[in-house]
């Protein structure tokens, strides 16, 4: 177990440290949770530049890194939706899709033996995601509607970049798909 994975593991492990802070009615409660949310979005950043500069990506940490990414997100758009900051669809559409993504990682690793590596794509909407909810958790006074345009703007990305993945999926499983055969008519 390297350090990439190491990091991603660490990630998970804030997911819960996150969700008790971020409800703990301490004073400033929600900026801390937003500093644990960057600590986490940090790791997320150096287990992949470590993983890549020195060679140490594996198929564990093909899995949980989007893992420790994934859960923590969904952490915080529950919390700031529990706090009825956002609507409870953004939570909904956003579970759906990593669903969604999910299924068809297993998809392609029965079928073609891989995973598909991450893209520019959910890097960006990745970023999207973070600022929107650090501004959401450290300015929770901002008025519904504004919320609910910020929230739409990270979920818009984060569709632009499930595109971008079905695309990749789709090539992959008509690359691995055999030559068709005629039936002789």
């Amino acid at each position: 177990m390297g350090i990439p994975n190491l990091l991603s593991l660490f990630r998970l492990a804030l997911v819960p440290v996150f969700v008790v802070v971020y409800f703990s009615g301490l004073e400033n409660a929600t900026v801390y949770a937003a500093l644990i949310y960057a600590l986490a979005c940090f790791t997320d950043v150096l287990d992949g530049y470590i993983a890549r500069k020195y060679q140490m990506t594996s198929d564990l940490g093909k899995i949980l890194d989007p893992l420790g990414d994934k859960m923590i997100t969904l952490a915080v758009l529950i919390c700031i939706t529990v706090d009825q900051i956002i609507p409870f669809w953004a939570v909904i559409v956003y579970a759906a899709k990593e669903l969604l993504m999910a299924l068809g990682g297993l998809v392609l690793h029965k079928r073609a033996g891989n995973i598909p590596k991450s893209n520019v794509l959910g890097k960006v909407a990745t970023a999207i995601f973070f600022v929107v909810c650090s501004i959401l958790m450290l300015f929770p006074e901002i008025p519904g509607n504004i919320a609910s345009i910020l929230i739409c703007v990270a979920i818009g990305g984060m569709l632009v970049a499930f595109g971008g993945y079905l695309a990749t999926f789709l090539s992959m499983i008509r690359r691995d798909d055999p030559p068709k055969q005629g039936n002789g008519s």
